[in-house]
């Protein structure tokens, strides 16, 4: 095989793995190992839950969104995933954070795997 020829076998393979997420990371806190759950039995929350909990993983990534980290929470039986977009656009007309047009957009995602007890 010429250079020409690995070179165009080459550049769609880099350029495929290149648009997976990346910039990830896992923190694991739990000693206790609990049993793999189906995504839909993990909640996305975007806050602290009223009932008490402990945390059993952190998670961050850039390139997933908040399924993803369902996802994650599910391979380690959390019960909840709690989700918070990082970084991404604003708008110098929204005077109020709960009323921010573009807290749909971001550029990583950070979220904690939680047990409730």
């Amino acid at each position: 095989m010429n250079i020409k020829s690995f070179a165009v076998i080459l550049a769609p393979l880099v350029s495929f793995l290149g648009s997976c997420a990346t910039d990830e990371a896992n923190r694991y806190y739990s000693p206790v190992r609990y049993p793999e759950k189906a995504p839909s039995q993990v909640a996305i929350l975007t806050s602290r839950p009223a009932h008490d909990f402990i945390v059993i993983a952190d998670f961050q990534s850039r390139g997933e969104n908040a399924k993803a980290m369902q996802r994650k929470a599910a391979k380690i039986g959390a019960d909840a995933v709690i989700v918070v977009p990082l970084g991404g656009y604003y708008s110098l007309g929204d005077q109020w954070a709960n009323s921010d047009s573009q807290r749909d957009s971001f550029s990583r995602i950070a979220a904690t795997a939680i047990k409730y007890k």
